[in-house]
């Protein structure tokens, strides 16, 4: 065997081949026969071509590759200075999460939620007892998985609401999940205590089935009951939350170049691409360079989640950042660097790491004639716009679970920001519906849109969006047909036999027969579709319906001829139709 050749991670067919000195369609061949369905230009990954090297008699490495580096954990222990803590407020939704952070906050936060959720992941800083902590509010509604795991890898106390009436509900568990994955710790805050239906026993078991045990179950987590109406064991709670976070001695180096997590990203239609970031190391002053990802800017205002202008943000301090050049990508890390050149190296370096890698798409064992049914399957294209990444990433996230073998949800352009002029002309062009997140439509782009028969949606709430266009997607796949076996008839007498028309005589077996079914002749060679009955006569009269036991004339119209006899059996059949659901 010849001496192994290098490949990136991800390589186009063509490439691989040219490396190999092999024909494209020999290399295309063997892809095929391993289940991949690839052209001339798809990228396949590393796995895939080492497999089809091998099976052609060459050898493959993989080549190293620059990558950035991993991300530091924040520094806690004996490092740095002491630091707030950063507290998540996660659960279910309508548990009371954004409620009770109101009543610490002591600000109306949840009335202005569509729909009464919380649908962004936000952060706020409080003093309590001469103390900041920073609380992160995290949606609860199934749809904001995403978020959710974002929240519990940026924080260093988890605070798990759950409702004493209604229990551990999926999105608890997964918060519970996702906390424990970060190595974070938790407290429990357990609301709505005086409604009818709450059982603390029954809460408390849920919990332990989950891994947190409560401290007089002889567990050391951490549950305090509580009310944000009443105000009841508010302090206590934040004294807990203290309390844990001491123990963990959370520091930080207040100095220096600025380091943390972009929280989320908007753009703004004065301020341009805004984003929210958590400090983890060092000071974020104004005028400051920063590159996060693919995109860098600098920092043209610093700004406090509540609007107040900063003159620096310091570990553990939520601050909004305008003066990107793009939308950083919520969960990545930001850096402050030297200067301007320093950040666009570095995002144009991560740009290229970060393309877009086409990869082709294994088939498994399905033969060819699948892929090629593959693509009748019934297609909902859409433009998304959202006001946030994070949602944007969030509503995407979610539509890709919408779908089946035969219907799916096709993302053909998003972005975050108002409804554009852009938008009609892309949705337009692709047939798509635009659907917008918590985003206006200007009335000149709501009659662009009309002009050009653009549907366009605008939601405010996700379970709404989601549901919508399920149902929309549903309307688009063919509805499925119900046949019912209705009456079965012997052929006593054939009278006329045509092309187009069979009318002929018998006695009803089974059931009953009447207009309009249609007809399926049984023989010793199998059944058949024949016609429909146009006429039923019950001796010289025309029937409605003829019974079990009794005689009766058929009309039937046919589009083949079919040589019926005497002796043969002819079974009536209901179709009907069924909408189908996903």
């Amino acid at each position: 065997m010849a001496e192994p050749v290098a490949v990136a991670e991800s390589i186009t067919v063509k490439e691989l081949a040219d490396k190999l000195g092999l024909k494209v369609t020999d290399l295309i061949g063997q892809l095929m026969k391993q289940g991949v369905l690839a052209t001339i230009n798809e990228r396949v990954d590393f796995a895939t071509a080492e497999a089809a090297a091998e099976a052609l008699g060459a050898k493959l490495v993989a080549e190293a590759e620059d990558k950035p580096a991993a991300r530091k954990p924040r520094p806690k222990v004996g490092q740095g200075q002491p630091r707030p803590p950063v507290v998540a407020m996660m659960g279910h939704v309508d548990h009371g999460k954004t409620t009770l952070l109101d009543a610490i906050r002591q600000t109306q936060v949840a009335e202005g939620e569509a729909g009464g959720i919380t649908q962004h992941l936000t952060a706020y800083q409080i003093e309590y007892k001469g103390r900041q902590l920073t609380f992160l509010d995290t949606p609860g509604h199934e749809a904001f998985s995403l978020l959710r795991e974002h929240g519990a890898h940026l924080t260093d106390v988890a605070l798990i609401v759950v409702a004493a009436d209604d229990g551990v509900k999926p999105q608890t568990a997964e918060a519970i999940k996702f906390a424990q994955q970060a190595g974070v710790k938790m407290v429990a805050a357990i609301t709505k205590i005086d409604k009818p239906a709450a059982d603390l026993n029954r809460l408390k078991k849920e919990l332990a089935e989950l891994g947190l045990t409560a401290e007089e179950w002889g567990g050391d987590t951490v549950m305090v009951e509580v009310s944000a109406k009443t105000g009841k064991n508010l302090d206590k709670l934040l004294d807990l939350v203290l309390l844990v976070a001491d123990i963990e001695e959370l520091k930080a180096t207040p100095t220096g170049p600025a380091a943390g997590t972009v929280i989320e990203a908007h753009m703004d239609r004065g301020k341009g691409a805004v984003a929210t970031l958590l400090v983890e190391q060092g000071e974020l002053q104004p005028g400051d360079y920063l590159v996060s990802g693919a995109t860098y800017g600098r920092v043209r205002r610093l700004e406090s989640t509540d609007g107040r202008e900063l003159k620096a943000a310091g570990p553990s301090v939520p601050a909004a950042v305008a003066g990107w050049k793009g939308l950083p990508e919520p969960g990545r890390q930001f850096k402050a660097v030297a200067s301007e050149k320093v950040a666009k190296t570095e995002a144009q370096a991560e740009a290229r790491l970060a393309r877009p890698q086409n990869l082709a798409k294994s088939i498994g064992a399905a033969p060819l004639e699948a892929a090629i049914a593959a693509a009748k399957v019934k297609q909902l294209p859409l433009v998304i716009k959202a006001d946030v990444q994070g949602s944007l990433d969030t509503v995407i996230k979610s539509l890709a679970t919408v779908g089946n073998q035969e219907a799916e949800i096709k993302v053909t352009g998003h972005g975050v920001g108002p409804i554009s002029e852009r938008d009609v002309h892309q949705a337009e062009s692709g047939g798509a519906i635009i659907v917008g997140f918590n985003v206006n439509l200007p009335t000149q782009i709501k009659q662009q849109a009309a002009r050009a028969k653009v549907p366009v949606r605008i939601y405010r709430v996700i379970y709404e969006l989601i549901d919508e266009l399920k149902k929309e997607l549903e309307s688009r796949l063919e509805p499925e047909t119900i046949e019912t076996s209705v009456g079965t008839l012997e052929v006593k007498g054939v009278f006329r036999i045509t092309r187009q028309l069979l009318i002929c005589g018998g006695l009803v077996k089974a059931g009953k027969i009447s207009k309009d079914l249609v007809v399926k002749w049984n023989t010793d060679k199998g059944s058949r579709e024949i016609g429909v009955v146009t006429n039923v006569q019950k001796g010289q009269a025309d029937a409605k319906e003829v019974v079990e036991g009794e005689m009766c004339g058929l009309s039937i119209t046919t589009k083949d001829k079919a040589n019926v006899k005497v002796g043969d059996e002819l079974e009536l059949i209901s179709r009907t139709t069924k909408a189908k659901k996903l």
